[in-house]
């Protein structure tokens, strides 16, 4: 069974939608006042569409450019391995020799 809204039902209704409109008002002029500090249009939804309309442009770096960041980039690892202390934690993988093992095998199998 549907309810029948009563009169005081639909003025609270109507107090409450003003009341909600009011206060949107009020936060959009907020957000106008933040967006003028910030000096976005008014309009702007938000910056990240802005970063990915400007994210397509690749800078280019000249040839003698690459050279120095490559040589940099080899001279900073090579500091690094010196400097570096080898890792106890990782065993370094020593292959037995195959003669020896297959000679420890015969001998304990003869036994």
């Amino acid at each position: 069974m549907a309810r029948k809204s009563s009169v005081n039902d639909i003025f609270l209704l109507e107090a409450a939608l003003e009341g909600l409109e009011l206060q949107r008002k009020r936060i959009d002029e907020q957000i106008t006042h933040v967006r003028s500090l910030l000096g976005k249009r008014p309009g702007a939804k938000s910056s990240v569409s802005q970063v990915s309309v400007s994210a397509g442009h690749k800078r280019k770096l000249s040839p003698a450019a690459r050279r120095r960041i490559a040589v940099a980039q080899k001279k900073r690892w090579a500091e690094y391995r010196k400097n570096a202390a080898p890792d106890s934690s990782r065993k370094s993988r020593v292959r037995p020799d195959h003669k020896a093992v297959s000679t420890i095998k015969k001998a304990s199998e003869a036994a």
